[in-house]
């Protein structure tokens, strides 16, 4: 990794070969830049200075050149203050604070971004290449040293376009994504492709390459806390605030609206803080348990949006489907991804930027595993034999339902959470697809033997470095680092880029998240009320049903469509003629699962649906690889 080295002949065009296979993401242009040790290519979406944006954005001396994906929300704060003290802007953009930032601060100016971001920022001087990536994961950042250069980019697909790159499954992170739905970082699906995890950057710098976090959250509490009323206060001004500075952008805006508590605050302030009628975007289901369209319907009619709203069925989710292999190019097996993609490409018709409710969950525990935990201390003082006698025996008996989150599903997962007694299994488990005992009967012994079998040796790093005393709270921390970063946002991300729409989390300032983690735990969770200071707080600005819900999530009706219209395409891909092939899978242990199902004796849907996701994954990027032209080959970079 020589920083000096010129870029070899057709680094320019390998450059723009690989810029090609993220134009969804950029739609609007495309900025290249190759010098001696360097190649930065990135694809431009339009949103702040249409005119005079374009990227690379460089230092006045051109010494300092930075790429980003994403956007800086407090640009104009800092765009001031380094005015003050000398700098010149040639944009009004929000990129071109970043090399001035920089000139500065150093590394240390990742302490003064409010933003979503993954940039690049080469210093021509020192040579060396900073590379960062946002507080949350909002935006993606993977990474790997080949032949001696390092490559980065925003998707795997991308780096699957440069020559020195080989599509091979890593089995540890297969064993990951059985687990947990998705590939926790730094780990990808790709061996020798590292994911950079949210807040932290990365160095390359006189060779050596260096991976560091810059920000942690910290759950530590104040002496003096802040009364219910301070705090439901505070948190409608910091929500606010952070409302209002992400409908910054020079093109059309609206909102993602459910109808839940989180994204029907985020249209309220955004209705409060805007001088124009907010649009607002929302999906209906056939099927009634997974519709929710009437309550973000009146939501939408109380705050008086522009509503739209489109009709999702399993006709087009089938459709749907079968082109979730081509565009996710790293399995997830949240089912939601499938409205979220219609969702996307319902509101870029009408906006290019949205914003949505996310992170909301983890950050005033929202989630049922929350109030669960307690239950589960409650359980563990009954007798095994009782459990087994009584409690198991009934929920066993319960009748098989496939409505979204029915009581059978949910008292067989949290009995099956309680077999085990490591907390952060147990809480996993809850959330996840296949168990340990149920990843041994689906792998292969070839498969066993090719991958770690300690999967949750990782969530158990992170729980270290967790300064919270309650059990609940370090579940938090855990699935804001975990599932947020990884399933929620990697799904929102991907799906909205797939059509070219941005979507701002505000929900993830860090103000805001800093704040809430402050306050003492009965103010997020207060008996089995979730979200308890968020509904005080915005209350008074929505309709009355709204904060009396309770969560019922971006559910899709995948048990139903596994049985009628997806049951050809799972029946397929899940074949034991195609299961043989790659030698992962039981091909007799996955035929059980899906003749159970079928027959309506038990309900496989989670993990069926995380099995077909992987093989639709498999079949584009391991089985038939996108790859570039074979004379491509010969060309080399040294960073890009």
């Amino acid at each position: 990794m020589d920083a000096r080295t010129p870029p070899g002949e057709g680094a320019e065009e390998l450059l723009r070969s690989m810029c090609a296979r993220m134009t969804h993401r950029g739609p609007d242009s495309e900025g290249l830049m190759t010098r001696a040790g360097v190649a930065l290519g990135m694809r431009r979406l339009a949103i702040i200075d249409l005119a005079t944006g374009e990227q690379p954005a460089l230092s006045e001396d051109g010494q300092i050149s930075v790429v980003l994906n994403g956007e800086i929300y407090n640009y104009r704060e800092l765009r001031e203050r380094l005015e003050d003290r000398g700098h010149t802007f040639r944009s009004a953009s929000d990129t071109e604070v970043l090399p001035h930032l920089y000139e500065e601060y150093g590394t240390g100016m990742l302490a003064h971004l409010n933003g979503m971001f993954a940039f690049a920022l080469w210093d021509a001087r020192r040579r060396k290449l900073f590379v960062a990536r946002d507080p949350f994961g909002e935006k993606p950042l993977y990474w790997g040293v080949f032949e001696g250069r390092l490559l980065f980019a925003s998707e795997p697909k991308v780096l699957l376009a440069h020559p020195s790159v080989r599509t091979r499954l890593n089995t540890d992170a297969l064993r990951q994504y059985l687990s947990f739905d998705y590939v926790p970082a730094p780990l990808s699906i790709y061996e020798g492709i590292q994911k950079l995890p949210a807040a932290h950057a990365l160095t390359l710098e006189d060779g050596r390459v260096e991976v560091r976090p810059y920000w942690q959250l910290s759950y530590r509490k104040p002496e003096r806390q802040p009364s219910e009323e301070e705090a439901a206060a505070r948190v409608e001004e910091l929500l606010a605030d952070s409302v209002r500075l992400r409908l910054v952008a020079d093109v059309p805006l609206g909102v993602l609206l459910s109808g839940g508590v989180d994204s029907s605050a985020v249209a309220a302030l955004a209705v409060r803080a805007s001088a124009e009628t907010v649009k607002t975007f929302s999906i209906s289901f056939a099927e009634k348990s997974f519709d929710e369209s009437s309550y973000a319907r009146g939501v939408a009619d109380f705050l008086h949006t522009d509503h739209h709203e489109e009709r999702l069925n399993s006709n087009l989710a089938a459709d749907l489907i079968g082109e979730i292999g081509s565009w996710m190019d790293e399995p997830l097996s949240d089912p939601s991804v499938v409205p979220t993609y219609l969702l996307s490409r319902f509101t870029r018709q009408h906006v290019t930027v949205a914003l949505g409710g996310d992170g909301g969950d983890e950050i005033f525990a929202g989630y049922p595993m929350y109030p669960a935990h307690r239950v589960a201390r409650l359980y563990e003082r009954v007798p095994q034999a009782a459990r087994r006698m009584f409690v198991e025996s009934i929920v066993k008996r319960l009748p098989v339902k496939t409505k979204n989150l029915s009581l059978d599903y949910k008292a067989r997962k949290f009995i099956e959470g309680m077999r085990y007694p490591d907390k952060v299994m147990r809480h996993h488990i809850w959330f996840g697809s296949f168990t340990p005992d149920e990843q041994a009967l689906l792998l292969t012994p070839a498969a066993r033997r090719a991958s770690d079998t300690d999967i949750y040796a990782g969530a158990r790093a992170l729980l270290e470095e967790c300064d919270a005393e309650e059990t609940i709270e370090r579940m938090q921390y855990l699935d804001t680092k975990l599932y947020l970063a990884e399933d929620i946002l990697t799904k929102v991300d991907r799906t909205s880029m797939a059509v070219s729409l941005e979507v701002r989390a505000p929900f993830l300032d860090r103000r805001l998240v800093e704040y809430v983690a402050s306050l003492p735990l009965s103010y997020k969770l207060r008996g089995n009320t979730t979200k308890y200071i968020l509904k005080r707080a915005i209350a008074p600005h929505l309709p009355a049903f709204v904060t009396k819900r309770g969560k019922k999530g971006f559910g899709v009706p995948v048990a139903e469509w596994l049985k009628g219209r997806l049951r050809p395409l799972a029946r397929d891909l899940l074949s034991p003629a195609r299961l043989s092939r790659h030698g992962l899978f039981d091909a007799d242990y996955v035929a059980r699962l899906q003749d159970e199902h079928e027959r309506g004796i038990a309900n496989h849907r989670k993990l069926l649906w995380t099995l077909l996701i992987f093989e639709l994954w498999h079949e584009s990027f391991i089985e038939t690889p996108r790859r570039i032209n074979a004379e491509s080959r010969d060309q080399r970079l040294e960073i890009s």
